[in-house]
């Protein structure tokens, strides 16, 4: 409640003789009650104003009810997030790779392919063909597990290697497999057609971000780092170039002509 304005003027007439204005609707009627004590009728005109001017500021509006039409309101239950993909190639328990590797790495499929981003905080991309980066999008899908190696190992190779350019990736398969041949750059490949292989220069003694050119460019202890942990992570072949001199177990690291500039890894 709040008196009115001719009753304070007067202020002769006791309290419950006074002309009453209803409170605004806002504020119910306990709030109403609380701002003027019971006492207040026997107390003097300054400390009534005064009293009443502090209840009225603590006293704050109710907040209004939002009712919603149901048609607004879905009963349906949100979907469930993803869950995150793993940050390392072994997967976590109860983890299932999606993608599906189809046929033989020279003549097969992908499906539910991922696309290894153009650059990363470890990696970067290369057009072998084009020679710049980043590469061109369709050049670069794999399966989960093969992309989400590689940039595992990307991060491990940095942590150890802090000094040395990032990790440099080449063709990985297209974006449904398939050929890729010379009709689509460069060499072409017999191979990378369902998912399981990626290309990965060799680290460069100068440390630029580019391909080696030639056998003399490459920090070859640094190479035979990157090629165990590509075994270490899984690989079922890692293809080197002959003229490196580059160790692996056997059977697993094998020489191949034309890799003097890059290793070729396939996953099992």
């Amino acid at each position: 409640m709040r008196v009115s304005a001719a009753c304070l003027a007067l202020a002769v007439l006791p309290l419950a003789g006074c002309a009453q204005e209803a409170a605004p609707a806002a504020v119910g009627p306990e709030r109403a009650a609380a701002a003027v004590p019971p006492s207040s009728a026997d107390r003097p005109l300054p400390a009534l104003l005064a009293a009443m001017s502090s209840a009225t500021a603590q006293a704050t509006p109710l907040p209004a009810q939002v009712v919603r039409p149901r048609a607004l309101t879905p009963r349906t239950k949100a979907p469930a997030p993803a869950p995150a993909p793993p940050a390392v190639p072994g997967a976590p328990a109860g983890w299932q790779w999606r993608s599906v590797s189809l046929g033989k790495p020279n003549r097969g499929r992908l499906r539910l392919g991922v696309e290894l981003p153009a650059s990363g905080p470890h990696h970067l991309t290369w057009d072998a063909p084009l020679q710049r980066s980043p590469s061109r999008p369709w050049r670069r899908w794999g399966t989960d597990r093969l992309v989400w190696t590689v940039q595992a190992v990307a991060a491990s190779y940095r942590a150890a290697h802090p000094e040395a350019p990032p990790l440099l990736v080449g063709d990985l398969s297209r974006p449904t497999g398939g050929v890729f041949d010379r009709r689509y750059g460069g060499l072409g490949h017999a191979s990378h057609q369902n998912g399981r292989d990626v290309d990965v220069f060799y680290p460069r003694k100068d440390r630029l971000p580019i391909a080696p050119q030639r056998p003399a460019d490459v920090d070859r202890r640094l190479a035979q780092d990157l090629v165990d942990r590509f075994v270490a992570a899984g690989a079922q072949f890692v293809f080197v170039g002959p003229r490196l001199d580059l160790k692996g177990p056997e059977g697993v690291v094998q020489e191949l002509v034309h890799h003097d500039d890059h290793l070729h890894v396939r996953l099992r």
